[in-house]
């Protein structure tokens, strides 16, 4: 339907429009900020609403193909159809601009009338009654379109709706707003969470990423919440391992693996046993199972010839606990089981573990009347040897003039070390060290070594390389010791 006056109102406005036209329109986004930046009084709505007006094809495409400026035989009547927007007098000749020509309304039409809304609206405190009928009309307008606009135009519609004062329960922002989550990309549903029970529920405790922050109390509640039937050894190796890499001396989860070891005696094999016991021993904890050394002892017995290197695993982290079954070292000391493990790939590590538990025999099982390792298979225990003249040239009890009267100790070789002591020679948050340095201090004490601990708070609140020096100095004054002329 062709509109009265067209061509008259086109040619009223078409200079100015010209005019516009030639200094260029700001981008579609500086448009938006702009109109999201603004404040929704009434005053700044009007200055807002003065801005250049936009090309037809700026806010996007449409459902009726718009096109740029001279792209095509409906750019000129969509381009006359914003000037007339664009100048219109009042509410009422928006509506009638929109309604009578419905082959020429563009969804980018729509925006500009609410923009030309706002600046009619801007001086005028409250509407008169036949504007506030034609403001319902460009409602129903923009209601009735809006499914076909694109999501671009659904925005700023909706912020100038916002800006023009309607409410947020008014009919045409809750069109607008249904239409933008409609747009909204659908979100898959998050994935059901399997129903994880008893050893489940515990195994994915120990790969939980929030374990570091409270590990002993979210593996004693899933532990204490799975069924005794339910603890396979699959979990309990992997708990046992947990506790071993972590330090985690916890008493509950190490009674736990205890126990488990058995009742489930029958079942285990020595591969697995030696991956129970290894907590115990890096832990330095002896279980109050009762029948725990018991139960170890007929495993080693059942299972010593079947896997060697498990056999000493198990061995060893029985030294650490001052425990060695007299049976079992005999076997592993036996001709015939070294001869066996000789050309098994794990030889060297198993005969540096024989070389320690050879040592254990020899410091602390005097009564010991088995078999021995023999001294061609024996390898060094300690990387360095301790030497006693590297001792005694480092620590001189005093000089020669004033060794006969203030004698500091009674033999000048006196022989010490310096043990240093870290935070991870302990189990986390204790001052328990751990089975292999525990072992170390003891064997070096039984060899007549004096040892001189060096905590880690210590040494961390010395400050520089003089009060590094002045408290190894009290420490060797405190053993009747003085620093020597080399030490500075």
């Amino acid at each position: 339907m062709a509109v009265p006056g067209w061509k008259e109102a086109e040619g009223r406005v078409g200079k100015r429009t010209r005019a516009v036209a030639e200094k260029g329109s700001p981008s579609p986004n500086s448009m938006l900020r702009v109109l999201l930046a603004a404040q929704a009084s009434a005053a700044q709505l009007s200055g807002l609403l003065l801005l250049p007006p936009i090309q037809p094809f700026c806010l996007g495409p449409s459902k009726w193909g718009d096109r740029p400026p001279g792209g095509g035989p409906h750019a000129g009547p969509a381009q006359g159809l914003q000037r007339l927007l664009e100048q219109a007098r009042s509410p009422g000749e928006l509506v009638r601009w929109l309604g009578q020509n419905p082959t020429k309304v563009r969804a980018h039409h729509y925006p500009v009338a609410l923009r030309r809304l706002g600046q009619l609206l801007g001086s005028r405190p409250r509407p008169p009654p036949v504007e506030q009928t034609s403001l319902q009309d460009l409602s129903q307008l923009i209601i009735r379109n809006c499914p076909s606009f694109d999501i671009h135009t659904i925005h700023v519609c909706l912020h100038l709706a916002v800006l023009l004062g309607f409410p947020s329960d008014a009919p045409l922002v809750c069109a607008l707003e249904r239409e933008r989550r409609f747009r909204l990309p659908l979100k898959p549903p998050p994935p059901l969470q399997p129903v994880l029970r008893g050893g489940q529920r515990l195994e994915a405790a120990l790969s939980c990423p929030h374990f570091l922050r409270h590990p002993q109390q979210h593996l004693i509640r899933s532990l204490a919440e799975a069924r005794p039937e339910e603890l396979t050894p699959h979990v309990m190796v992997r708990l046992a391992q947990h506790l071993a890499r972590h330090r985690l001396r916890e008493p509950q989860l190490l009674e736990a693996i205890a126990h488990f070891l058995v009742v489930q005696e029958a079942q285990l094999s020595s591969k697995v046993v030696q991956k129970l016991v290894l907590p115990f021993g890096r832990l330095n904890y002896f279980p109050l199972e009762q029948q725990f050394m018991p139960c170890l002892e007929r495993i080693l017995a059942r299972e010593a010839g079947a896997a060697p290197l498990a056999t000493v695993n198990i061995l060893m982290s029985l030294c650490q606990l001052r425990c060695l079954p007299s049976r079992a070292l005999q076997f592993v000391f036996s001709p015939g089981f070294i001869s066996h493990i000789s050309g098994t790939p794990h030889a060297p590590i198993v005969r540096r573990y024989l070389s320690l538990l050879d040592t254990a025999v020899e410091l602390e099982l005097p009564g010991y009347q088995g078999p021995r390792l023999p001294r061609r298979q024996k390898v060094p225990i300690f990387p360095q040897p301790l030497i006693t003249d590297r001792a005694r040239c480092k620590y001189r009890s005093c000089p020669q003039g004033q060794a006969a009267s203030q004698p500091t100790t009674q033999d000048p070789a006196q022989r010490v070390v310096l043990m240093l002591q870290e935070r991870w020679h302990f189990c986390r948050d204790s001052r328990v060290l751990l089975g292999s340095r525990a072992l170390r201090e003891r064997h070096l004490g039984l060899l007549g070594y004096q040892l001189l601990p060096l905590p880690f708070e210590e040494l961390e609140s010395q400050r520089g390389l003089h009060q590094l020096k002045s408290y190894l100095r009290q420490k060797l004054q405190a053993l009747g010791l003085r620093w020597g002329p080399e030490g500075g």
